[in-house]
């Protein structure tokens, strides 16, 4: 099995996301040995977010594409058959802001491409990347999965929602959330989002 296994926190060892999804890639290991793991850190080596040059290069013949957005170009390519060549994914992603980190909304922003991962029809949209298991450790320092506290959640939303838009349900979320509400229920978090690993990948196996 072909594993792709995306970090963006920026943290890089001080990351409880990092902690999770690297014990999630060394326990899944353990289950198959012959695990092929592909580690895309986009906080080491993040996507430069779209802007204008590289936008308008997908329009542009190649002999008249400069420099820049033959790279840039060539890197979104990358990623987009990274994600077509992954058959399962698991994803950092620490909530910023209510959302997520800008170095995975870049990530996403290369994948989302119209014509590759989706397209538009006369019934909508519709996802073109195949179904396949995604894992996304959801890191928070306050508790967002209350009733009461559910709508300033941007983060789980959105992710459910754009890999569902390009073809993607079998989403589970393993959520260490209250981590800046004292050592006591950081611990717990921590404890429960490691026993939550160990459940989903007896139920996986």
């Amino acid at each position: 099995m072909k594993l792709l296994h995306i970090d963006s926190s920026p943290l890089f060892d001080a990351s409880v996301s990092r902690q999770l999804t690297a014990a999630i890639v060394e326990q899944w290991r353990q289950v198959e040995p012959a695990l092929e793991v592909i580690h895309r850190d986009l906080a080491a080596n993040p996507p430069a977010h779209l802007d204008g040059e590289i936008l308008q290069a997908a329009g542009l013949p190649p002999e008249q594409r400069n420099p820049r957005q033959a790279r840039e170009l060539a890197l979104t390519e990358a990623l987009i058959e990274e994600l077509f060549a992954a058959e399962a994914i698991v994803i950092g992603a620490p909530m910023y802001n209510f959302s997520v980190p800008s170095q995975l909304k870049a990530w996403i922003d290369r994948i989302a491409v119209a014509g590759r991962t989706f397209r538009y029809t006369e019934q909508g949209p519709q996802g073109l990347v195949a179904d396949k298991p995604v894992v996304i450790v959801s890191s928070r320092g306050g508790v967002y999965s209350t009733p009461e506290r559910s709508a300033a959640d941007f983060q789980e939303a959105y992710l459910k929602q754009v890999l569902g838009f390009i073809g993607i349900h079998d989403i589970t979320f393993i959520r260490a959330e209250g981590l800046g509400m004292g050592p006591e229920l950081r611990e717990q978090a921590l404890r429960l989002a490691r026993a939550r690993i160990g459940e989903y990948l007896a139920e996986a196996a």
